[in-house]
């Protein structure tokens, strides 16, 4: 952990994010897919199922970067987003959703999953999430 409380991979993350906020978005999606492109493997491979689902899923949310990973936003609100297992040196890959996510269930309910392999069973588990999300 750096002096400052922030790792080195928090730091990337924060400047990506100024970089995001600063820059132009003339084709978002481009930007989205040219992040997965950078992506090591099996990350890569998982991020580009992911993007298709979300797609075929909820073809209303509009691709974005946020904090320099894949992200899907409604009405300019991120409500999910793939972060690679690398990004922060994890042993897995994570599909976040936002508090703009529509998953609300009860007084408690997860907001991030793990995700270690994409099974038939898991792509129609993401569906389902990210329909739901979207309400």
């Amino acid at each position: 952990m750096a002096e400052d409380g922030f790792t080195p991979e928090e730091k990337a993350a924060m400047r990506e994010r100024a970089r995001e906020s600063r820059a132009s978005k003339k084709d978002p999606e481009r930007d989205v897919l040219e992040k997965i492109a950078e992506m090591d493997q099996p990350d890569r491979s998982m991020a580009e199922r992911i993007h298709a689902i979300v797609r075929e899923a909820a073809p209303e949310l509009a691709p974005r970067t946020w904090y320099g990973m894949p992200a899907y936003a409604k009405d300019g609100k991120v409500i999910c987003f793939f972060q690679a297992a690398s990004k922060f040196k994890t042993r897995y890959a994570t599909l976040g959703f936002s508090d703009s996510a529509q998953l609300d269930d009860g007084d408690m309910w997860p907001v991030a999953f793990a995700v270690a392999a994409l099974t038939p069973a898991v792509e129609e588990r993401i569906a389902d999430l990210v329909r739901r999300a979207v309400g």
